[in-house]
């Protein structure tokens, strides 16, 4: 099923084979990416003033903010960026501008569009780069036997048999100059037009010695590029980056004010939210592709509020996302359940990696129960980050045998609640433990 059909329970499902809880923020997003659908079903008119509800997620570190927007992205195939709101300073301060995310919003879908188009003439590609490899391994010689040996020699390429065969060919080398001609902000899409329009001056093709092997991805890339039209690839880009785009702004809580009267960075803090809420309003902004729109980029802010509250947000920018969602602390049952139960659970990846390696390592219940109890210890008693401490209590419980593993192959390891606090027992039994687990 596409993923623009897909009803709000339907998303919520899909998004919880991934992530583990946090049902009121599955909900708000699900809603979300469905009223993009709903609106492109209204007449034009109307269609114009309908704008998505931005949505901001609350919560502390390690709970699945990110990935839950990363996720939205991947099921609606929409073009993706995730920003550090902390990264951008007030224009006329040294630092990257705000124009910067609607430039990466674009170049994502330019990247996602020309890898579809470059799916869809594959085939073709391929054809093309074969003819062109016999042509360089067959010299031009008249005479009735040249197609049969053309046919003999694409049947042996087909085979496999010549991959080591080395062939000489033509390639482009490309030595643009290098442009730091322009400081400061909003001069990046210049200097990016520069390279374009003088990177062909510096191109030149180069005859080179190469395996068969290297030669046809070569040669595949060229006929792809040669099949796919630019010019039709960046017009659908900007249009999905306009419809569909989804922008995540991380750590929106770091640029709020702290208080009436601040100085100092404050007044970039609320500088930035200044420059932001254009964007998150709906303007237009010149791009290396043409003038991109961002009326109806869903913009999802995220950030833990531990200091500051939503409200310290000047109060145009709160008018921006109406939609507020609280995510819970994860609690030892999720951090269990989230050790197992996604479709590529950490623990399945450990499996996975061990597995390479011709080890099978089996992680009994209790381990699993012993591994969340520990985690949400740590958490806890230090500084709490969520799901991500259990990255680090797994590599320390597997250490040993990530080590010795390709001395194991052939092997089964079982891992136990005994082996984990057995492996634990130096972290726990220190009474700081912040200073050895992240």
């Amino acid at each position: 099923m596409s993923a623009t059909v897909y009803t709000p329970r339907e998303i919520v499902t899909e998004l919880d084979r991934y992530i583990i809880g946090q049902a009121a923020a599955k909900r708000a997003v699900a809603v979300a990416l469905r009223n993009r659908w709903r609106r492109r079903q209204l007449p034009e008119e109307l269609r114009r003033e309908v704008t998505p509800a931005n949505i901001i997620l609350i919560g502390p570190t390690g709970v699945g903010k990110t990935e839950i927007a990363r996720r939205l992205a991947r099921l609606a195939n929409a073009p993706f960026v995730k920003v550090e709101a902390s990264k951008f300073t007030e224009v006329g301060y040294v630092g990257r501008d705000v124009d910067s995310i609607v430039r990466d919003l674009v170049e994502a879908a330019v990247a996602t569009v020309r890898a579809e188009r470059a799916v869809s003439v594959e085939v073709a590609a391929k054809r093309a780069a074969e003819d062109r490899l016999v042509d360089l391994l067959l010299p031009a010689s008249p005479g009735e036997d040249r197609e049969e040996s053309r046919r003999a020699l694409r049947r042996l390429l087909r085979e496999g048999s010549m991959e080591e065969r080395e062939v000489e060919m033509e390639v482009a080398q490309t030595r643009a100059p290098m442009l730091n001609l322009f400081g400061g902000q909003g001069m990046e899409t210049i200097e990016m037009n520069l390279r374009d329009a003088l990177g062909g001056m510096f191109t030149k093709r180069e005859r080179r010695t190469m395996t068969v092997r290297e030669a046809r991805k070569l040669l595949e890339a060229e006929e792809i590029e040669r099949l796919v039209d630019r010019e039709t690839v960046e017009r659908e880009a900007v249009e999905r980056a306009q419809e569909s785009g989804i922008v995540f702004l991380d750590e929106i809580d770091k640029i709020t004010s702290r208080g009436a009267g601040a100085a100092g960075p404050d007044v970039s803090r609320e500088g930035v939210q200044r420059d932001l809420l254009p964007f998150v309003e709906g303007t237009t902004v010149n791009t290396r592709y043409g003038p991109v729109a961002t009326d109806h980029v869903l913009f999802i802010a995220a950030g833990a509020f531990h200091v500051a509250k939503p409200s310290d947000l000047i109060p145009e920018l709160q008018g921006r996302f109406p939609v507020r969602v609280q995510l819970d602390p994860l609690s030892e049952g999720d951090l269990a359940r989230i050790l197992t139960e996604p479709k590529h659970a950490i623990l399945k990846q450990h499996q996975a990696l061990l597995g390479a390696e011709g080890v099978e390592l089996e992680v009994t219940a209790d381990a699993v129960t012993e591994l969340a109890r520990i985690a949400a210890e740590l958490n806890r008693s230090g500084e709490n980050i969520g799901a991500r401490r259990l990255t680090t209590v797994l590599e320390r419980v597997l250490e040993e045998v990530s080590f010795t593993a390709p001395e194991r192959r052939g092997s089964h390891v079982v891992m136990d609640a005994s082996k984990v606090r057995e492996a634990l027992a130096p972290l726990l039994a220190h009474e700081d433990l912040a200073r050895y687990v992240l």
